[in-house]
């Protein structure tokens, strides 16, 4: 498919809005209303440090609404407010918030339905609206709302569109894109959409035992079964691995991005040589810098000699995910929760998900004594949200 084509023609139909409707101030206006804290703006001015009576707490100082996340809310919310009576959907959530997606359904919002695994666009009728979330939608799905003739709101972050940008730029000179992220995230399938000949790589292992397949080690039958549900159609690693180039899922470690792209870059370097090297690999930078901030506050933040840290986003987010990383790997005890509710200040206990595990309560989780407390959330986090975890740990340590 000529995606290019396809984005000019959807960009051009007259039912296609990517600006929003609202001006930046009063846009502002319903964000801050809505999600702002003064409490939290009041630590960002002592230095990111709020204390009182046994309680210290650091907050990163990179943390939440990210522009890219703070534009696709702002809009959808900006839709309802300019079609006050018509059926909107969307092909997913908006962001990776429940509090965020449950005002949204609670404006009639409505997002498109899955069933066994495959979203089922037969609600959407002819000129219903239509909001594509901050990590965008697949290609076919546009196709097919450009053919419902549908009002498409367009709230895909600049950055995610960057990542299509370059995946296309690999399909046009044929090179395979090896893309690092995860095969089942929204944003990683659609990003799989545009591109030409792909390969996705969940993480640096995985990309070793691709490099390993490139210098001539390996299976080809066990290669393709690992790599099954994440290559494209009539996928041949003796073909396709010849000429590649790296992109990524925005919301994935930054370092292991850069990490995976250096080694497969030597891995080419060592098979075909530096004369050669740009007719077999192709590297462009395409880390958000919103992920690499709050990446490197957090690992600041680590440092700062803390008792317990949490982390705040919804449970399938991946950036706040990969925040829980950088403390786990830091030894400092966490717990990532993705609303208020799941602190209880009567009993002194927290319900949270460690990595790769179902909820788990902890009791007690507040020491007695002095205590210092890490803060930090993930890019679709409103600080209201933080502040709400902030006043039960200070009610809590009261």
């Amino acid at each position: 498919m000529d995606t290019q084509a396809l984005k000019h023609a959807i960009q051009h139909s007259g039912r296609y809005n990517r600006k929003g409707f609202e001006s930046p101030t009063q846009r502002a206006k319903a964000l801050g209303e809505s999600y702002q804290s003064d409490l939290i703006a009041s630590i960002r001015e002592n230095d990111f440090t709020f204390e009182e009576g046994r309680l210290k707490i650091k907050l990163a100082k990179s943390f939440g609404f990210c522009w890219g996340v703070e534009r696709a809310v702002a809009m959808a919310y900006e839709t309802r407010r300019h079609y006050p009576n018509e059926d909107i959907w969307m092909t997913n959530e908006i962001i990776h918030n429940p509090s965020v997606n449950n005002h949204l359904s609670r404006m009639n919002v409505k997002i498109i339905s899955t069933r066994n695994g495959i979203k089922d666009f037969s609600s959407v009728s002819c000129g219903d609206v239509v909001i594509l979330p901050a990590f965008g939608a697949t290609v076919q799905e546009m196709q097919l709302l450009h053919e419902k003739k549908c009002q498409i709101i367009d709230t895909t972050c600049p950055w995610v569109s960057k990542v299509w940008h370059t995946v296309e730029k690999h399909k046009k000179h044929i090179f395979t894109s090896i893309i690092h992220g995860k095969y089942k995230h929204e944003e990683t399938l659609a990003t799989r959409s545009f591109a030409g000949d792909y390969l996705v790589v969940f993480d640096l292992a995985e990309a070793e035992y691709v490099a390993n397949y490139i210098q001539g080690h390996g299976d080809k039958n066990k290669f393709m079964n690992k790599f099954a549900k994440a290559c494209s159609d009539g996928f041949d690693p003796d073909i396709h691995l010849e000429r590649i180039g790296v992109a990524n899922q925005t919301t994935m470690l930054k370092s292991e991005t850069e990490a995976i792209g250096k080694f497969l870059e030597k891995t080419m370097l060592k098979k075909y040589g530096p004369a050669n090297i740009n007719n077999h690999f192709l590297a462009f930078n395409t880390i958000c810098d919103a992920t690499e901030e709050r990446q490197d506050a957090m690992f600041s933040l680590v440092n700062e000699d803390l008792d317990i840290l949490v982390v705040i986003g919804g449970f399938n987010s991946s950036n706040t995910t990969h925040l829980q990383e950088i403390a786990v790997t830091n030894n400092i005890e966490s717990f990532h929760i993705d609303i208020s509710d799941r602190i209880s200040v009567e009993n002194n206990s927290i319900c949270h998900k460690p990595l790769e595990s179902d909820l788990v309560l902890k009791k007690n989780f507040i020491p007695h004594g002095k205590i210092k407390v890490g803060i930090t959330s993930g890019a679709s986090t409103p600080d209201k949200i933080v502040a709400d975890v902030i006043e039960k740990l200070i009610a809590i340590t009261k």
